[in-house]
């Protein structure tokens, strides 16, 4: 046969390394389909003098810096939906600074059930965070990179309970109470150097943060102690109990006890360099009333090939308390190559009988 002569039709494709595809998408997972239609029902009610409070459905937002590739979500839960209420879940990413001094954030609040100014708290919030991590980046870049843990705990719960504290100004500027202009509050800063791996968590209320590494999820959701700061994970196992989670390993590679966590993260150290003291903020303000939630707070140095996936209640609940769901996104984002926009927001409002609230998250995949 000649040299440029076509191969017949029914000759094999040149062999080549072939990954297993992720499963089709799916609706639901669990015993059965949940109570409330699967799209959008009734719109929130809406005042003409305050058009500029409405809250979308469905947000969705990505990028790709260094060494990682981010997808975030929030959208109205089933329930919400349904009664025509506004996602009381807020969502904010933003970029502070350029090329490899820039430090991405993730910011995302869920305000208090049953209050009719939960979504303006849980925005508010997210904008205060971002404005003092946007003010303070710089600093902040500087101590993920030199490893000070300590001045990056303190100096991060500072900023939280003076951007909670805000919050309790606004009420009473409102003339509503602290108790129902209140959110939670969780947060990621990663550094957009390549060379850099630590991704630092931090916040305060309820949700999850986990670790989708070598296809089983770990849950590293950080445990308050009486000083508000740790980076022991509160539980040892993964979320859910069945296919597709798994026991944290174990690490590998040098290091003392000290330098990691029970799964083998290797955690940045405050190196003990001594530093002239400086608040993150430039301008001094009054100390800040001390938050009424504990403070969690987690650095660590991230796998290639991991995914850390941070979460609001919405979508924290039913990962610990369906082995189903957690078995259907280990296959899904398990892949060699993160999810497009699209399908992220296709995986992440898979619904579980039973879970209806409004789910916001955060997915960081390391190359």
């Amino acid at each position: 046969m000649p040299a440029d002569a076509p191969a017949p039709v029914d000759a094999p494709a040149p062999s080549s390394p072939t990954f297993a595809p992720p499963p089709a998408s799916v609706d639901y997972v669990g015993s059965g389909p949940p109570t409330y239609d699967p799209e959008p029902t009734a719109l929130p009610a809406a005042d003409p003098d305050g058009l500029g409070e409405l809250v979308a459905d469905t947000v969705l937002d990505g990028a790709r810096y260094g060494a990682c590739t981010l997808r975030a979500l929030s959208q109205r839960g089933d329930s919400a939906r349904y009664r025509g209420e506004p996602r009381r879940d807020a969502l904010l990413t933003a970029r502070f600074g350029a090329g490899e001094q820039a430090l991405l954030l993730v910011a995302m609040a869920t305000g208090v059930r049953g209050t009719p100014v939960a979504h303006l708290a849980a925005a508010e919030a997210c904008r205060w965070i971002a404005q003092a991590v946007g003010r303070s980046h710089q600093r902040l870049v500087a101590d993920i990179r030199t490893a000070r843990r300590s001045d990056l705990k303190a100096g991060l719960h500072r900023l939280t309970d003076r951007s909670l504290g805000k919050l309790r100004t606004s009420a009473a500027e409102q003339g509503v109470a602290p108790e129902e202009y209140a959110a939670s509050l969780r947060c990621l800063l990663l550094p957009a150097d390549p060379d850099c791996r630590t991704r630092v968590f931090f916040g305060v209320g309820d949700g999850g943060l986990f670790r989708l590494r070598d296809g089983s999820w770990q849950d590293i959701e950080p445990s308050p102690s009486a000083d508000g700061a740790t980076d022991v994970p509160s539980r040892s196992g993964a979320p859910g109990s069945g296919s597709g989670s798994g026991a944290p390993g174990s690490g590998s590679g040098s290091g003392s006890p000290r330098e990691r966590t029970a799964e083998g993260d290797r955690l940045t150290l405050d190196l003990g360099v001594p530093a002239p003291p400086s608040p993150f903020e430039p301008a001094p303000e009054p100390a800040p009333e001390p938050s009424r939630e504990p403070f969690r707070f987690r650095a660590s140095v991230a796998r290639p090939g991991d995914a850390l996936v941070m979460c609001t209640a919405g979508l924290a609940d039913p990962l610990r308390g369906e082995p189903a769901l957690c078995a259907y996104l280990a296959r899904r984002w398990s892949c060699r190559t993160p999810p497009g926009l699209a399908a992220f927001l296709a995986d992440a409002q898979v619904r579980v009988k039973g879970y209806a609230d409004d789910r916001t998250a955060a997915a960081v995949w390391e190359a």
